[in-house]
């Protein structure tokens, strides 16, 4: 080609240097064609080059997997043996871990399956595991001989679905508020935590205090937790007004204390006691307790039990949404325990409604009944102490041996009037709501609601006093003219228990409580007795 050019312009001169870039890039060009060349010329002549460098990739690469191997690399670095001790140690922690998590989800598995078969609904963060039986407590808890000896001496085999949630709760340090039908066994599932964590009587003070609603069942709470303690020597003391009274209160041994709020907030105002050092408060029949006309008492007790680790629980057969909001004020990281549907009464009751017609029909209704089948003990509920008196007049030449009960009567007395009751001296016993609450009365065959109740909750806990511990029971409500706007409320109770209501009654309207009591005629017909 330079040839070809020096030819056709000969006698002409080229200004190389003016062109000299230009010439740079000609042969700039013409170099990388021919190393183009050259290359595709030497894959022409020799094509299994491409195969011989894939190959030597290939071993390359079953070089490197062949040093991974552990056990073939004899010259292999301390570097690379730290490694993958590092990483067989990660495998290991991975594998305990996933052991430990399956171990946590069979344990949460079986934990749901035990409360599924026994109906009871927990809600809060990491719940304690329910008991399978009594021996568990000694098994994971370390109960002592004592309390297991007692409970097979008062007749418990089995702990009820109540004492299944609730005494692990407590013996784990978490605070409570548990719903459980009347008659479930609240009062051992609160005191046989408490008797364990004390584990022994002390001189410092009280250490625990119940609170219940009326003295008739602070006095039978009492007598239970002695029974409960037996063998021990713990200090269980019922505060009394002669107690009160006492100059020697505050230098009183006790290491659980039993009170109704009015009398315990007294004794606090008097500065009687110290409850600084209380480590258990529990609320019996708390629904109660949370009434309007007790909330300043209560309020009182549990600001006087000011220590910080005291471990607060709530128990009632009924738990109203209010309650429960108020429970939460003064309780920390709570577990909400029910046992059944929430609000619902016992289903080992057979409930019937009697339409009465009048307050004469009534008294008919009742005589013709006793008449029929009269199976004792029986408990007669109205709704005020002048209808209780008024009834007894009427039944006591009946050759009924009847009882009454009101608040009239003095503490001996009504003492005297639930013994007889009890040891059956009494066949009938009248009463106002004053026992219906927690009052433990052995083997109640039935329960009549004379006056209708005044609440669904009142309903609840009258007809309580029946089928307890497992036994079956009879509940008959009396309902007049007056009544049957409200019969929806207690036949939406009885449904909800298993009972079967006829049709008509669940097709009324259903109203608002409005503590139901309304102006009824007199119950008495003995003339003479009218006069007076």
């Amino acid at each position: 080609m330079e040839k070809a050019a020096s030819f056709l312009f000969a006698g002409t001169s080229f200004n190389k240097k003016k062109y000299a870039d230009e010439i740079a890039r000609f042969k700039e060009k013409k170099e990388t064609e021919n190393e183009v060349d050259y290359l595709s010329s030497f894959e022409r002549v020799n094509p299994a080059s491409e195969e011989v460098t894939v190959s030597t990739k290939k071993r390359k690469r079953k070089q490197a997997a062949s040093e991974a191997v552990e056990g073939f690399n004899v010259f292999k670095s301390s570097k690379k043996a730290l490694v993958i001790s590092e990483e067989n140690k990660t495998d290991e922690g991975e594998d305990n871990l996933s052991k430990e998590k399956k171990k946590i989800n069979l344990k949460l598995e079986a934990d749901s399956i035990l409360r599924k078969q026994y109906n009871i609904h927990v809600s809060g963060n990491n719940v304690a595991s329910p008991l399978k039986s009594f021996a568990d407590l000694s098994s994971v808890y370390g109960c002592e001989s004592y309390l297991l000896h007692n409970f097979a001496k008062l007749g418990f085999k089995e702990p009820t679905p109540i004492q299944r949630q609730a005494i692990p709760v407590l013996l784990s340090g978490r605070e409570c508020f548990a719903c459980a039908p009347t008659g479930s066994g609240k009062t051992l599932a609160f005191v046989s935590p408490m008797l364990m964590k004390l584990k022994h009587a002390s001189t410092e003070g009280v250490r625990a205090v119940i609170l219940c609603p009326t003295r008739e069942l602070a006095a039978q709470t009492t007598r239970e937790c002695k029974k409960l303690a037996e063998g021990n020597n713990f200090y269980i003391k019922l505060l009394t007004k002669k107690l009160i009274r006492s100059a020697h209160l505050t230098k009183l041994r006790c290491d659980i204390l039993i009170s109704t709020p009015l009398r315990l907030s007294s004794a606090i105002k008097k500065r009687k006691l110290d409850l600084s050092r209380v480590e258990y408060l529990v609320l019996d029949e708390s629904d109660k307790l949370f009434e309007l006309g007790l909330i300043k008492q209560i309020d009182s007790v549990v600001k006087a039990c000011s220590n910080p680790s005291i471990i607060r629980s709530l128990f009632s057969a009924t738990l109203p949404d209010s309650v429960e909001e108020l429970a939460r004020t003064i309780m920390h990281d709570a577990v909400r325990v029910i046992i059944g549907r929430k609000n619902t009464a016992s289903e080992s009751i057979n409930q019937k409604l009697v339409f009465a017609g009048t307050e004469e029909g009534k008294l008919l209704a009742l005589r013709q009944s006793f008449q029929e089948r009269l199976n004792p003990p029986v408990l007669i509920f109205v709704q005020s102490k002048e209808r209780a008196k008024e009834l007894y007049e009427e039944l006591k030449f009946d050759n009924i041996r009847v009882g009454v009960i009101d608040s009239d009567l003095s503490e001996t007395q009504r003492e005297n009037v639930v013994n007889d009751f009890r040891a059956g001296k009494t066949w009938v016993l009248i009463a106002t709501d004053v026992i219906a609450r927690g009052m433990d009365f052995k083997g109640v065959n039935c329960v009549i609601n004379y006056d209708f109740p005044d609440s669904a909750a009142a309903y609840i806990h009258r007809i309580g006093r029946s089928g307890r511990a497992g036994r079956t029971g009879e509940a008959i409500t009396f309902y007049t003219e007056d009544d049957v706007p409200f019969l929806r409320n207690i036949a939406n109770v009885m449904a909800a228990s298993g009972c079967e209501v006829p049709s008509w009654i669940m097709a009324l309207r259903k109203l608002r409580w409005k503590k139901h009591r309304p102006k009824r005629e007199s119950i008495l017909t003995i003339p003479d007795v009218a006069e007076e």
